[in-house]
């Protein structure tokens, strides 16, 4: 299993809009690609409380590949995705990482 880890810096005032777009379209599109969601977070206290982060879990890269390419394509997402930044965009930057669980980690 890899895990990837995403994470969006929203654009000021906009992480509500971000919060509710996985929510309400993308969480059911990622069902629907089968992404599976291994959680969600938002800063409580740190650098920046305008920040998404987020894991995604994969039996392996070429799933990953397959699966998020399936999903960014789907013109179910660009269409909710260019509706839900008709006002402008809410992601100011993004980076991602994929993790290995270790031998003695309690998630697999």
């Amino acid at each position: 299993m890899i895990y990837e880890m995403r994470s969006y810096r929203a654009m000021p005032g906009r992480l509500p809009d971000l919060l509710k777009r996985f929510d309400t379209i993308t969480l059911k599109l990622f069902e629907k690609h089968g992404i599976k969601q291994a959680g969600f977070w938002t800063t409580e206290v740190g650098e920046s409380n305008h920040n998404l982060i987020y894991l995604v879990a994969y039996e392996s890269m070429a799933e990953r590949e397959k699966k998020w390419a399936a999903f960014s394509t789907d013109p179910e997402w660009i269409s909710k995705r260019g509706e839900t930044e008709k006002n402008g965009p809410l992601v100011m930057t993004f980076s991602n990482q994929f993790l290995k669980p270790t031998s003695f980690s309690a998630v697999k």
